[in-house]
């Protein structure tokens, strides 16, 4: 028989806690069990009302299933990332004030995300939390570790912290240690692949805190193989301060980024206690030292890709104020595979397919474009773009002829790529939709798409993947097409199997300028998302070293066009925008 002094050890290192209780005079140890609400939502970024609502709701529900405690996002009452909002001297105050409104309406203590004004720094603002209890905020704790990397760049705006937050937790007239920490005090860099070497360690701190649970409001942006890494950064902290360790991270996309939620909680055994899905919202409730465990669960990146990309429209045409989309249908791989995105995030009935072709389109394009909408279920118009071709050749003829030929070549073909820009842009104005570009992250990378032309749009939603990445993600949905929602496959056979092509001149493909896309894309993965060299890059693709040559000088000479190029959802670990500061004007070449 175990004495009770040693039972209470092994249910402290199996991560519970046991109390003594007498009845009829005997002394039975049981173990009490707490309930902590793991709540993922999407966050409105300024709309201080409606994220207050919801978060109103949610305790509602987390408090009627018996929850001890709700943990929410990261900046939960402002949204994430606010960036320069918190600079306009009237937010930051106004989120104190609905933060103290709100604490008087929550029926179970609450961990609220807000910024908060603070003295005796070099920035008047931290990322905090207010522990909301019995109708109050009882205390605040502000974020240690500020990421600056990536697209990232909190110290911008906020003093960060200087110790964890750490309070009792009344369970069943028990007290419970709680730990507090907030995303990076957590992450320390470590889930995006970056090195930090930070002064402090957060959870290191907690080590001796003797917590019964640890919890980390978190706003964690989505990137392809990520969630993973959560639960292995999880399962370290878990270990160092032997507790169960929970966060709970936003959903919904803001502008580039998208939250993937995927909130759980993990034992310092490594077992999954909690696991929310992912990519939608949802209000988990975790019994902390209950006997539940959950099998790991990871998606393929091209499932990632699929649903990231899908939050990402549906998110940005809704937030933007809009409530339909319309793209250019060539019978090409990328705008199939964008208009299929688009009826998967919004529905067949918000979006608007345009046919635009010219004189080098090719009956087969043209009847794939038709495929495509059909087998989606959307509208579908064309406009011939001969007519403005041939004007705007016309006007320019004698221009050109005074020095030279008339308009031919590549300014030839980027006035059909700029009338078709146009045509989209004037129906986009006239009827409010938004335009969607279907430039991909290899064609911007070397500069194969135009300014003002194919690159016009409101958002690029596959801006950020590699053209066999696109390629991928087509011949999955086409294979998944049931469970996704389609009754067909949504994209032409056609359009994957047929060489790939501008269709500006004749006969035009794109390795006729271009290595093969398996070694294209292999490199500039490299060169873009590791910051390898073109020499370890050379010796291990076998591509030779004049065609990387070539492709450095596009990457170089292109970067001003990426630098105007419309919003691009972050899906791999360097995106072009945000997260990519390259100078416009450089002499470096390798």
């Amino acid at each position: 028989m175990v004495a009770p002094a040693e039972f209470r050890n092994q249910v402290r290192r199996a991560g519970g806690r046991s109390f003594g209780q007498a009845i009829e005079g005997r002394v039975v140890l049981r173990l009490v069990s707490m309930k902590v609400a793991l709540a993922q939502f999407d966050v409105m970024i300024g709309d201080l009302t409606g994220n207050a609502e919801s978060i109103r709701t949610l305790g509602r529900q987390a408090a009627s299933a018996g929850a001890d405690l709700l943990v929410l996002p990261e900046l939960a009452i402002l949204g994430y990332p606010p960036r320069d909002l918190l600079l306009r001297e009237e937010v930051v105050p106004a989120c104190e004030a609905a933060v103290e409104r709100l604490a008087a309406d929550l029926p179970l203590p609450t961990l609220v995300g807000s910024p908060r004004r603070v003295e005796g720094g070099s920035r008047p603002i931290a990322n905090a939390v207010a522990l909301c209890r019995d109708g109050r905020v009882e205390a605040w704790y502000d974020k240690m570790l500020l990421p600056t990397y990536d697209v990232f760049d909190e110290a911008r705006w906020f003093e960060p912290g200087d110790a964890p937050l750490v309070f009792d937790l009344d369970v069943d007239g028990e007290h419970r240690r709680i730990g507090v920490l907030v995303c990076e005090d957590l992450w320390r860099a470590e889930d995006a692949g970056v090195t930090r070497r930070y002064d402090v360690d957060p959870v290191a701190m907690l080590r001796d805190r003797k917590c019964d649970l640890v919890v980390s409001p978190s706003a964690s942006p989505f990137v392809a193989g990520k969630h993973r890494r959560h639960r292995e950064i999880l399962a370290a902290a878990a270990e160092l301060v032997a507790a169960p360790v929970a966060m709970a991270n936003q959903i919904g996309a803001h502008d580039d980024l998208v939250f993937d939620g995927g909130s759980m909680l993990v034992h310092p055994d490594g077992t999954i206690g909690a696991a929310s899905p992912r990519f939608e919202t949802h209000l988990e409730i975790v019994e902390v030292t209950g006997p539940e465990r959950r099998a790991p669960v990871d998606l393929e990146p091209v499932e990632e890709h699929f649903h990231a990309i899908r939050i990402a429209i549906r998110d940005y045409v809704r937030g933007s104020g809009h409530a339909s989309v319309l793209l250019g249908l060539s019978g090409g791989i990328d705008s199939a595979l964008v208009v299929a995105l688009a009826v998967a995030a919004l529905g067949p009935e918000a979006v608007l397919g345009v046919l635009l072709p010219s004189r080098f389109s090719s009956e087969g394009s043209k009847r794939d474009a038709r495929l495509s909408a059909e087998a989606l279920g959307i509208r579908a118009e064309e406009i011939s773009i001969e007519t403005m071709h041939t004007a705007v050749a016309s006007a320019l003829d004698p221009v050109l002829r005074h020095d030279g030929e008339g308009l031919e070549g590549l300014a030839d073909e980027n006035v059909q790529a700029r009338s078709r820009g146009l045509l989209l842009m004037a129906l986009s104005n006239a009827r409010r939709h938004l335009l969607l570009s279907t430039s991909n992250k290899s064609e911007l990378a070397v500069g194969y798409s135009t300014l003002y032309g194919d690159m016009c749009g409101g958002l690029a939603p596959i801006g950020d993947l590699y053209k066999i990445e696109v390629f991928a993600l087509s011949r999955w949905m086409n294979a998944n097409h049931r469970r996704l929602g389609f009754k067909a496959p949504p994209i032409p056979i056609a359009s994957i199997e047929k060489p790939p092509s501008a269709e500006l001149r004749p006969d035009q493909r794109d390795d006729d300028s271009l290595p093969p896309y398996e070694l294209l894309d292999a490199y500039l993965r490299g060169r873009i998302d590791d910051a390898r060299s073109p020499e370890a890059l050379i010796a291990e693709g076998g591509l030779d070293a004049s065609i990387a040559s070539r492709i450095e000088w596009l990457l170089a000479t292109s970067e001003f066009k990426r630098h105007q190029a419309t919003i691009i959802p972050k899906l791999s670990p360097r995106t072009f925008g945000r997260g990519r500061e390259m100078p416009l004007v450089a002499r470096w070449r390798p």
